[in-house]
C-alpha cells in the first residue's frame, strides 16, 4: 500500500477509513437491531465508491487505458461492486443484516485490495482486446455473485444454527427466513456459474493471443495456479447446479460447497498470486529493462 503514489495513498487511505466506518456502524446496527443506522450507512458507502471510483481514473488517466491490468485495480473494482449491489438491494431489502454483511465485505475488499496495491502499469497491448475486458469484467461479476452466494449461506447456517439451540430472538428481525437465505445463495451460484463460464471462455480466446508473448505453452497456461483455481470453482459450481436439479443435494450441504467455491476464488485472486503461481499478467513490461534489474 505504501508504494502508491501521494494522491493515491491519500485517497486510498481515506476510503478504508470510511470502509471502517461503515464496518462499526454495521455491527453496531445489527447489535441494536434499529433501522436509523442506515441513514448513516449508506453514505459511508456511497463516499467509498466515490474514492474508489477515483483511483480507477486517475490510473485510466496514466495508463492511458481501461485500469484493470492489476490485482489492485480489479479489488478495487469489485469493492466498487459490492458498494453498488449494497446501494440497489437496500432499497429492496430493509432488514438490518443486508446493511450489515455488505459493510463486512466492502471493508474485506478493501483491505484485501490494500495487501497488493502497487503503482499503475502499463498494460499490455492484448489488455485492450475485447476478449481481456469480457474475461476481467466476467471474472470480477462471477466473484462477486459468489461473494454474495457465501454471504447467503453464511448467514442460512447462522439462522439455522440459532434457530436449532432455540435462540429464535436472536434470529427475528436480524437475519432473513430461511426460505429466502436458499433463494439468494442460489441465486448468486447460478449468477457466478455463468459469469465464471463467460470469463473462462473468453479467457481460453485471451490465452491465443497472450500465450506467444508469455513464451508458453497452451499447457502451462492451463496448469497455471489462477486458471486451476477457478476451473475448480466452476465444476464445483456446475455439481451444485446439477445435483440441485436432481434434487440430490440438501440446502446445508450446499451451503458448506458454496464456502468451499469462495474459498478456491479468493486464492485464485489472491492465493496464487502472492505465491508467484500464476502468469496472469496483463502489465506491459520492457524487457531490456527487466533484463538490467534481474542482473543487479
Amino acid at each position: 500500500m505504501f508504494a502508491l503514489p501521494g494522491p493515491e495513498m491519500a485517497i486510498f487511505v481515506l476510503a478504508i477509513m470510511l470502509c471502517i466506518a461503515a464496518g462499526v456502524v454495521g455491527v453496531v446496527q445489527l447489535l441494536a437491531a434499529g433501522e436509523r443506522y442506515r441513514r448513516l450507512l449508506m453514505p459511508l458507502v456511497c463516499l467509498a465508491i466515490v474514492l474508489g471510483a477515483v483511483i480507477l481514473i486517475f490510473r485510466a488517466v496514466a495508463i492511458g487505458g481501461v485500469p484493470l491490468t492489476g490485482l489492485f485495480e480489479s479489488m478495487i473494482m469489485l469493492t466498487i461492486v459490492f458498494g453498488l449491489i449494497y446501494l440497489f438491494f437496500s432499497i429492496a431489502i430493509e432488514q438490518v443484516w443486508f446493511g450489515s454483511v455488505m459493510a463486512w465485505v466492502i471493508l474485506a475488499m478493501i483491505l484485501m485490495a490494500g495487501t497488493v496495491a502497487e503503482p499503475a502499469s502499463e498494460p499490455h497491448a492484448v489488455a485492450a482486446t475485447p476478449w481481456a475486458i469480457a474475461h476481467a469484467i466476467a471474472m470480477i461479476l462471477g466473484g462477486a455473485s459468489v461473494i454474495f452466494a457465501t454471504a447467503s449461506a453464511f448467514l442460512y447456517l447462522l439462522g439455522t444454527h440459532r434457530l436449532k439451540h432455540k435462540k429464535v430472538i436472536q434470529v427475528l428481525g436480524r437475519v432473513p427466513n430461511i426460505e429466502k437465505l436458499q433463494r439468494l445463495n442460489l441465486f448468486g451460484i447460478r449468477a457466478g456459474f455463468v459469469l465464471i463460464t463467460i470469463g473462462l471462455i473468453s479467457g481460453l480466446g485471451l490465452a491465443s493471443l497472450r500465450l506467444a508473448t508469455l513464451g508458453i505453452s497452451i499447457v502451462e497456461w492451463l496448469t497455471d495456479g489462477k486458471v486451476v483455481c477457478m476451473a475448480a470453482a466452476w465444476v464445483l459450481l456446475a455439481a451444485v447446479l446439477l445435483l440441485h436439479r436432481l434434487v440430490l443435494l440438501k440446502d446445508r450441504a450446499r451451503a458448506y460447497v458454496t464456502i468451499a467455491v469462495f474459498v478456491l476464488v479468493l486464492f485464485a485472486i489472491l492465493g496464487v498470486t502472492v505465491l508467484g503461481a500464476t502468469k496472469h499478467d496483463f502489465a506491459y513490461y520492457d524487457p531490456p529493462v527487466a533484463s538490467v534489474v534481474r542482473k543487479a
